[in-house]
């Protein structure tokens, strides 16, 4: 087996990445919510019980469950002078433009000997106290409230989904379309790159240097041969378009045809998987908003060359019949709310369609979504409901935060 399979949405789940929420979280503050793309300001402790629960529920079900932060530190003890320059690339990209403030965080990361405590550290954050400016010299010194923070956290990155994507045998390294979640995506590609199960082992069809951006939310996985990708708030055309070609292009990959999802570019839909999912065989779950504008596209390989890169058609035809001819078998929709108005947007506010299929027909769910679980129990699926009260705080649900790395 390859140390990355993933070929749909729906096989036995075998090993899923996770990050567990932590100091991150402490460091947000109501004036930088916006900024930090967040609603309100999660309890931490109450979130790591939730995600907790979330993992037991996976492990209990056979699933090899692996954390962000320990394989990103054993990337960096794998190589020498790795978390040095780890800790390079934070900074410059972290936008520490004070020269004084830029050294003193860079010997204050590099001097943290634990290479977990370092990467739990860049996660979270770095302010004035942290570096110690004992040394009052300048006017921004004196100014400065201790507490302000000189390296920004990455509260978002419990989310899983977006900085990176599985696909096949391989992986997409995700230009994120935020400054605030532009970083995370430098630990999926140390991770890739350096990781000793991963360096040399897996094909990378997208890349965090790209121009577009794009993100995982956005990218599910239809059959072995088809791609979807959301054209969304967070993903671009020309992302969309690129992607595709890396594809068809690589030796190692069997999809030749990627589907171009239109939704609205709205925060309340933000990805793909955030208004639809694949939760069985035959079973799609769909926000009802989404089904009076959707339009849907398909990109190919043209069959000569002289017809250009991709060739590109829009397809007329109801979202079940899409799904219908591409999976080869009768799709049926199941209406986030049971598509009563209000309920539906209530419920796909708290991703009531953004379920985490980790069998055919078993899907984990966040347990605020009664109307939505009781239509999916009654449908004859497993559902494992597990607690959300901070965790949804993020606007992301089960399906956000995990990233699949084997499936049968």
């Amino acid at each position: 087996m390859s140390v990355i399979q993933v070929q749909n949405e729906i096989g036995v789940l075998k090993k899923v990445l996770v990050h567990r929420p932590g100091g991150e979280l402490l460091n947000m503050t109501p004036d930088i919510l916006t900024e930090l793309l967040f609603d309100d300001i999660p309890f931490l402790k109450n979130a790591q019980q939730e995600h907790d629960a979330f993992v037991r529920i996976m492990e209990e079900n056979g699933v090899e469950v692996v954390y962000l932060v320990d394989l990103v530190a054993e990337a960096l003890d794998a190589h020498e002078g790795l978390r040095f320059q780890f800790v390079d690339q934070l900074i410059a990209e972290g936008r520490v433009s004070n020269r004084r403030y830029n050294q003193a965080t860079n010997a204050f990361l590099k001097g943290i000997a634990d290479s977990r405590d370092l990467v739990s550290k860049a996660i979270a954050g770095v302010n004035l106290k942290d570096i110690d400016m004992v040394d009052k010299i300048s006017l921004n010194d004196l100014i400065s409230d201790p507490s302000r923070l000189i390296l920004p956290p990455m509260p978002n990155l419990y989310f899983q989904r977006d900085p990176m994507a599985t696909v096949g045998n391989g992986v997409v390294i995700n230009h994120m379309q935020t400054y605030t979640r532009s970083r995370e995506t430098i630990l999926a590609e140390y991770i890739f790159k350096y990781h000793p199960d991963y360096l040399d082992h897996v094909p990378q069809y997208y890349h965090r240097e790209d121009p577009f951006t794009i993100e995982g939310g956005d990218i599910l996985n239809i059959s072995e041969h088809v791609l979807a990708v959301g054209l969304s708030e967070r993903t671009e055309a020309d992302a969309i378009e690129t992607l595709a070609k890396n594809l068809f292009q690589h030796p190692e990959c069997a999809i030749d045809t990627v589907l171009a999802f239109d939704i609205p570019k709205a925060r309340a839909y933000m990805h793909l998987d955030t208004v639809f999912t694949q939760i069985d065989h035959n079973l799609f779950t769909v926000h009802p908003g989404i089904l009076g504008t959707l339009r849907v596209f398909e990109l190919t390989k043209p069959k000569r060359s002289e017809q250009g890169d991709l060739q590109i058609r829009e397809i007329e035809d109801t979202l079940e019949n899409v799904l219908s001819h591409y999976l080869q078998r009768d799709i049926e929709l199941i209406l986030c709310g049971g598509g009563d108005r209000i309920a539906a947007e209530r419920e796909q506010w708290n991703d009531g369609s953004n379920t985490f299929c980790i069998a055919p027909g078993t899907i984990i769910v966040y347990d605020r979504n009664e109307i939505t679980n009781e239509i999916f129990k009654d449908r004859g699926l497993r559902v494992i409901e597990m607690p959300s009260g901070e965790l949804s705080r993020g606007r992301g649900g089960p399906r956000c935060m995990s990233m699949p790395l084997v499936r049968e």
